[in-house]
């Protein structure tokens, strides 16, 4: 352990030992689960040329955010939870650490890029616009940037890397302010930038989404398509929002508070869980954006089951929807 944590390892107490005994098996599923599931969206991608359309980019760009925090973030966890705290040094924690953030603000701002494009793909504000694929590389380049902005920094003495929670994985300094390394404009810039302004924007362009829905689905009663586009459109925005705090309002409160409150007595177990919550989006995001989607759900199924759907599902038919306002392929992400 480094960074002046004391020779008495909280790991070693009766309540760390309860922990890591019960985040051990919890990292390893979270680890067997979600590498294969976002590998295997990759894949799927590769084999089927149809899957291979412009806002899909940014649904393979998720994928690869979640195999970032799984290769980057899970497998470092895990093993340094073997051993009981984190053993890898200066490096190794600036590792994981810039792993583990940079997956998840690839997520983050990918969900960001999606909630924009639903918005002007459904609401229409800008007329005849077509969403292509130099949209979607503007886009994935556009994640790209902005997280380097939020992972960068602390390797380059604006702020650091520390472990934190039980010692086993490593995130921004909330604990300290430390002038020198200027951690108390960073984590201001950070909330600002890389958690409220997404969380403004994807909650303005889903809701916008949703009225809009709505309002179709009134001037059309007796379109099945459209009432079914409402509902679908409906239950992707409550899964949405719900997956995004889920997965990071637990940490950005608890981070916040430590940040707000510093000097103040906290148990490693306040850290550590909502941690492992912000890291499960690795989780949540093949479920909410891949296995939702039809189209994707369909050709994995394919792979997975040697060439034969079990289901029988087969591809909607885009034809009768061309005469509709918004149908269902306009409202979900597919």
């Amino acid at each position: 352990m480094y960074y002046g944590c004391s020779t008495n390892n909280p790991l070693l107490d009766s309540q760390g030992s309860v922990c890591i005994n019960c985040k051990q098996p919890l990292i390893y599923t979270a680890s067997s689960y979600a590498f294969p599931v976002n590998f295997l969206t990759l894949y799927v991608t590769v084999q089927h040329k149809k899957l291979r359309t412009p806002l899909n980019y940014i649904l393979l760009n998720l994928a690869v955010a979640d195999l970032f925090m799984v290769v980057g973030g899970f497998t470092v966890t895990l093993a340094t939870a073997l051993q009981g705290y984190f053993f890898l040094g200066v490096t190794g924690c600036n590792v994981e650490g810039f792993f583990a953030t940079m997956g998840g603000e690839i997520a983050l701002w990918s969900l960001v890029v999606l909630a924009i494009e639903r918005y002007i793909v459904v609401c229409k504000p800008m007329t005849n616009f077509r969403f292509n694929e130099r949209h979607a590389i503007v886009g994935v380049a556009f994640t790209w940037i902005m997280s380097l902005t939020c992972a960068l920094p602390p390797l380059c003495g604006w702020s650091r890397y520390i472990p934190e929670g039980m010692q086993c994985s490593c995130g921004i300094d909330y604990y300290t302010p430390t002038p020198e390394l200027g951690n108390t404009s960073f984590v201001i810039y950070m909330f600002t930038l890389h958690f409220s302004i997404p969380l403004v924007i994807i909650g303005f362009c889903y809701g916008r989404l949703l009225c809009t829905v709505r309002a179709a689905a009134a001037l059309q009663q007796e379109s099945e398509t459209t009432q079914r586009a409402e509902k679908e459109v409906t239950r992707m925005v409550i899964v949405m929002v719900i997956s995004y705090l889920v997965c990071w309002m637990p940490y950005a409160t608890v981070a916040w508070y430590i940040f707000a409150n510093q000097g103040t007595n906290f148990g490693p177990v306040m850290m550590t869980i909502p941690a492992f919550f912000a890291k499960s989006a690795a989780l949540y995001n093949p479920i909410i954006y891949i296995l939702l989607n039809r189209q994707f759900r369909n050709c994995m199924l394919t792979i997975v089951c040697c060439g034969k759907n079990p289901f029988g599902e087969e591809e909607t038919s885009t034809a009768s929807s061309k005469t509709q306002a918004i149908s269902a392929s306009q409202v979900a992400p597919a």
